[in-house]
This record gives C-alpha cells, structure tokens and sequence, in this order.
C-alpha cells in the first residue's frame, strides 16, 4: 500500500463549464473534506510568476536586521502582539502583489465556498449567508528559522478557527496534516492548498515542522 497524500483539486472544470469534470471535481472535494479537511487546489486562476514574485518581498523583509524588522513589530497591547503585523514604511512599492493576491483567493474562496455547499447538500447560499462578511479575509505571511538536527522551529499541531484557509508554500515545505492517526505530508507543488473545517469535526488539524 503506497504512501498516503494529500487530495488534489483541480478547478478548471468550473471555469470550462465542463459538467462531467465539474463531477469528478466535487466527488474528489468531497471526499478531501470528509476524510483529511485539507486538499491542494490546481489550476485555480492565480498565476504561479505571481506567487512567485509575492513571495519575494516576504523573503526580502525577513532578511533586514532585526533593528529594522522591529520598526513593524506591533505595540504591546495589541490583539496579536507577535510577529510583525504593522504595514513596514518600505511597503508602498510591494503592495502590488499583495493586492492581487488578496483578491483572487478571496474570489476562490467563495467558488470554493458554493462548491463545499453543493458538497454538503446544503441549502442553496447557505454557506454565503452565514459567511458573508468579507471584512475578517485576511492575508500573512509565515515565515521560520531553518531548523537544525537538535529543535524543531515551527508551529505545533492545532486548527484554524476559520471555515475556509488558504496556504501557499516555498519549496521548503514542512507542512504537515492529520489523518486519523498519521501525520501526512503536504508536499509543495508550486499551488496553494485549501483547508477546510467545522462541517466535518475532527478533520483540518496541521502543523509545521522541520524538513
């Protein structure tokens, strides 16, 4: 028995308008919800030179000294007081990317969102009405130490508190899913993945660990 992976999706039929891949489609969505609550998606609209050129201005932040980095560091009495969450004085020039981003996972989010609805065999909109404000979509970026033989940098198991998260991955990888009880690499295939939660219990738990 091989070695199990993480579902892939692959969401050109909905934009081909092509009924028997929209079939196969939702089947194999379906079933990544119910059995991981995690999938990647393909052919999803968001070229991949602009993931790639997106990732860069990260890169580059988290390069800068850490007298520079700590300009965009949070106050202390802020909701989220780690990382640096403050928009950086040198950002102007890479909002670009950041926009265009922003925008079209956002319109995958909700296609993602009508299909899981048709999934669950919901009424029509019902995920769209119970999740219709836009103003809680947000955009971070990740990023850890290379972690050596003797630790392991990352974040430790959990699940997000949302119904609907995206991830872009770097190379690297690390990212990691639960399955029942085997933790099952999400291998980076220059995609995004999509993690699903709450209509489905005990599913989308992750982590990052170290490669």
């Amino acid at each position: 028995m091989g070695e199990a992976c993480i579902p892939t999706a692959d969401l050109s039929p909905f934009v081909r308008e092509d009924e028997d891949g929209k079939k196969k489609a939702m089947e194999a969505i379906t079933q990544a919800c119910s059995e991981y609550g995690f999938f990647q998606i393909v052919n999803h609209g968001v070229s991949l030179d602009l993931i790639k050129e997106a990732m860069q201005p990260s890169k580059t932040f988290f390069d800068y000294s850490d007298e520079e980095k700590s300009k965009s560091s949070p106050s202390t009495n802020a909701p989220l007081p780690a990382g640096y969450s403050k928009q950086p004085l040198h950002s102007p020039d890479k909002n670009e990317f950041q926009l265009s981003l922003k925008t079209l996972p956002s319109s995958d989010g909700l296609l993602l969102e009508s299909i899981i609805n048709e999934c669950l065999g919901l009424p029509t909109n019902f995920l769209k009405e119970f999740n219709h404000d836009r103003s809680w979509d947000f955009l971070l970026a990740l990023r850890y130490f290379p972690a050596s033989n003797n630790d392991n940098n990352g974040i430790t198991e959990h699940e997000d508190s949302n119904i609907l998260t995206f991830v872009i991955q770097d190379g690297v990888g690390g990212l990691q899913v639960l399955r029942n009880v085997e933790w099952i690499p999400a291998v980076p295939r220059g995609h995004y993945c999509g993690q699903w939660k709450r209509c489905y219990p005990g599913n989308s738990v992750f982590k990052c660990t170290k490669i």
